[in-house]
C-alpha cells in the first residue's frame, strides 16, 4: 500500500519529530560524556587504568539519567488532562501528541533497559581492570584493595555494587512483567511489580554514594603524566614515561583524587516531585467514595455501573480509574466513561467486561449471583454495594471526536465504551462541538453484544429524525461470526436491526464511501478495539487512495 506524504505527515509527522528530538538528546548526552571521560585531563589516570570501559559506563549513565527523568512525565495523567482541556495552550496537533504519552513512556523504559545492560557490562569490565591494573603508585584511584582482588568481592563490599545489583533485579522484574502476555494473563503481577519504581528511584539516588570512579583534583599543580620529585628510581621513571605524554614535565605534588558527588538526584528529583505531587492531588481528589446508584447485567458478561459523586465533571471520551478496597486496596484499573454528568442528570457510568481476576471479584461484590446465566434482557438489582473510589477523569484520544467536522468511530467489542459516551452526549444535546457528521462502525463477534447500547442507538435515531437530521449519524453494525445469526427480534430495536450486517467490514470500500461525501476535508478516524482493526485503519489513513481528503488516525490508549 502506497503512502501519501500529506497523510503520513498528518498522522506520523509530529510523533517522528519528537522521536528525532529524543534520539538527538540521547546521542548528544552519550557523545558529550564519552568525549569528556576519554579526553578530560582530570580523568587521565583513570582512563589509562580502565580504558574504553570508563567512557562507555559513564556515557550510558548519562543517558540513563536523562531517560529516568523523562519516563515519569507521561504518567502525570492530571497534568496531561489539564493541557488537553486548555485549548489556548494546546492545538489539536499538540493534543494528538499527548495521546502518544504511553508510547513515549514505553520508549523511555526500553531505552533504560538497553542502556542498563550497556552500563552494567562496561562496569564489569572496569572491575576486572581495577583488579588487574592495581598499582601501589596510585592506590587512592583504585577501588580494588590489592592486585588480583576478586571483582565479585568488590561488588558485594561497595555501595555502588550492592545498589547496582538491586537496581538490576528490580528493573528485570518490571521489564518482564510489562510484557503483553503477562499483562493480559495476570494484570496483578504487572501492577505490583511496576510499583517497584518507587524503590527503584530511592536506590538510584544513593547508587553513586561513595563512588568508585574518581577524578584528579590538582590538575594545575600536577599535570597528568608529570614526573614527581620523589620518583627517583629509573624503574618508576620509565613506568611514568610509558603512561605519560611525549613531553614530560616535573612537578612537586602528588596527584590527588576525589569521588564525584552524586548527580542522579539532580536529574530525577524534579520529575519525581512533580509525579508525587500529582499522586497526592489525585489521592485527595479521590478520597471520598462514590455512591453506586445501579448495577445492570448485560449479555456477554458485561456489567454496567451507574455512580454519583459530588462535583464530578467529565467530558465525553474521558476515562476514570477505579479502586475497590473490597477487591484490592492497591490495584487501580482504568475504564472509559459511557455516560457523563449533564445538566439533567448527575450520574455517570461505565461498562466493564468480566475477563480477569479483578473484574470477576468486583462483579461478585456487585452482583453475588452473577454466576447465574444472564438473560437476553438486562436485569437490574438493588442492594448494598461495596465501597468504590474513582480517580479522574483523565483525557484520551476520543475527546477529539467533537473537534472535527466529520468523525469516524470504529469500535471492536467492548471497545465501544468511549463512543457510547459520545452518543450519550449527542442524545443529551451537547452543543460545544464542531461535529457535523458522525460515522459509527461497531464490530462484534456475537449478536447479543449489540444489546449493550441498543436502546441508546434507537433513542438517538428517533431524536435525529425528529430534528430532521437523519444523515447526521451513519451507523453500521457488523457481526463477525456468521454461524446461526439472526436479527434482533424486538420491535423497539427495529431502527438498528436494519443496520446489522453479517461478516467483517470491507474497510477500503467504507473509506471510499466516506471520501466521496466529504471531499477536501480533514476526517478524524478513532479506533478502540483489537490490534488487527487498528493496524488496518492506520494503514488506510496513511494511504494515497484518498486524495483530497485527509484521514487523521487516533488510537484509544490508556496512559
Amino acid at each position: 500500500m502506497v503512502v501519501s506524504l500529506r497523510s503520513w505527515l498528518a498522522n506520523e509527522g509530529g510523533k517522528h519529530l519528537i522521536l528525532m528530538l529524543w534520539l538527538g538528546a540521547n546521542t548528544w548526552m552519550f557523545m558529550r560524556t564519552f568525549l569528556m571521560y576519554s579526553t578530560g585531563k582530570q580523568y587521565y589516570y583513570l582512563h589509562k587504568m580502565l580504558g574504553l570501559g570508563l567512557c562507555i559506563s559513564r556515557a550510558s549513565a548519562s543517558v540513563l539519567n536523562l531517560n529516568c527523568s523523562l519516563v515519569l512525565l507521561p504518567m502525570c495523567r492530571s497534568l496531561l488532562t489539564y493541557l488537553r482541556g486548555t485549548h489556548t495552550l494546546s492545538g489539536r496537533n499538540t493534543r494528538r501528541l499527548l495521546d502518544k504519552s504511553k508510547t513515549f513512556h514505553v520508549t523511555c523504559g526500553v531505552a533504560i533497559c538497553i542502556f542498563s545492560v550497556v552500563h552494567v557490562s562496561a562496569h564489569l569490565a572496569n572491575l576486572v581492570n581495577f583488579s588487574v591494573s592495581y598499582s601501589d603508585t596510585l592506590p587512592a584511584l583504585n577501588v580494588a584493595r590489592y592486585k588480583g582482588e576478586d571483582p565479585r568481592l568488590i561488588i558485594l563490599t561497595t555501595v555502588p555494587g550492592i545498589t547496582g545489583i538491586l537496581l538490576v533485579l528490580i528493573l528485570f522484574l518490571m521489564f518482564t512483567a510489562s510484557s503483553h502476555c503477562v499483562r493480559v494473563s495476570n494484570y496483578e503481577v504487572f501492577w505490583y511489580t511496576h510499583n517497584l519504581f518507587i524503590v527503584f528511584y530511592i536506590i538510584l539516588v544513593f547508587h553513586m554514594v561513595g563512588g568508585a570512579l574518581k577524578y584528579q583534583t590538582n590538575v594545575e599543580t600536577h599535570p597528568p603524566g608529570c614526573i614527581t620529585a620523589n620518583q627517583s628510581s629509573p624503574e618508576q621513571q620509565g613506568e611514568e614515561l610509558e603512561h605519560g605524554d611525549d613531553k614530560q614535565t616535573n612537578c612537586t605534588e602528588e596527584a590527588r583524587f576525589q569521588s564525584h558527588s552524586p548527580q542522579t538526584w539532580l536529574w530525577v528529583s524534579g520529575p519525581l516531585c512533580l509525579y508525587c505531587a500529582e499522586r497526592f492531588f489525585r489521592y485527595i481528589r479521590s478520597g471520598d467514595p462514590v455512591t453506586i446508584v445501579t448495577v445492570v447485567r448485560h449479555p456477554c458478561d458485561v456489567i454496567e455501573v451507574r455512580m454519583l459523586k459530588r462535583d464530578f465533571k467529565a467530558r465525553p471520551g474521558q476515562y476514570v480509574v477505579l479502586n475497590c478496597p473490597g477487591v484490592s486496596s492497591l490495584e487501580n484499573h482504568p475504564f472509559t466513561l459511557t455516560t457523563c454528568p449533564a445538566e439533567k442528570k448527575e450520574t455517570f457510568g461505565i461498562h466493564l467486561r468480566v475477563v480477569g481476576d479483578w473484574t470477576k471479584r468486583f462483579t461478585d461484590l456487585l452482583l453475588p449471583d452473577s454466576r447465574i446465566a444472564s438473560e437476553i434482557l438486562p436485569m437490574v438489582q438493588q442492594r448494598r454495594y461495596p465501597k468504590l473510589y474513582v480517580d479522574g477523569p483523565f483525557g484520551s484520544a476520543s475527546e477529539e471526536v467533537f473537534n472535527y467536522e466529520v468523525s469516524v468511530c470504529v469500535a471492536g467489542g467492548i471497545g465501544v465504551t468511549p463512543f457510547a459516551c459520545i452518543l450519550h452526549a449527542l442524545l443529551d444535546g451537547w452543543k460545544a462541538f464542531r461535529l457535523r457528521r458522525l460515522y459509527f462502525i461497531w464490530v462484534c463477534r456475537e449478536l447479543q453484544s449489540f444489546y449493550w447500547f441498543a436502546e441508546l442507538l434507537c433513542a438517538l435515531h428517533h431524536k435525529l429524525w425528529q430534528e430532521n437530521r437523519p444523515d447526521y449519524l451513519n451507523v453500521k453494525l457488523y457481526v463477525s461470526q456468521t454461524d446461526n445469526q439472526q436479527i434482533i427480534p424486538e420491535e423497539k430495536y427495529q431502527p438498528i436491526s436494519s443496520r446489522i450486517l453479517i461478516g467483517r467490514p470491507r474497510w477500503k470500500l467504507l473509506f471510499d464511501e466516506i471520501t466521496k461525501t466529504n471531499q477536501h476535508k480533514r476526517v478524524g478516524v478513532f479506533c478502540c478495539g483489537p490490534k488487527g482493526i487498528s493496524r488496518t485503519l492506520h494503514k488506510l489513513c496513511n494511504s494515497h487512495f484518498y486524495s483530497g481528503t485527509t484521514f487523521e488516525f487516533n488510537k484509544e490508549s490508556f496512559s
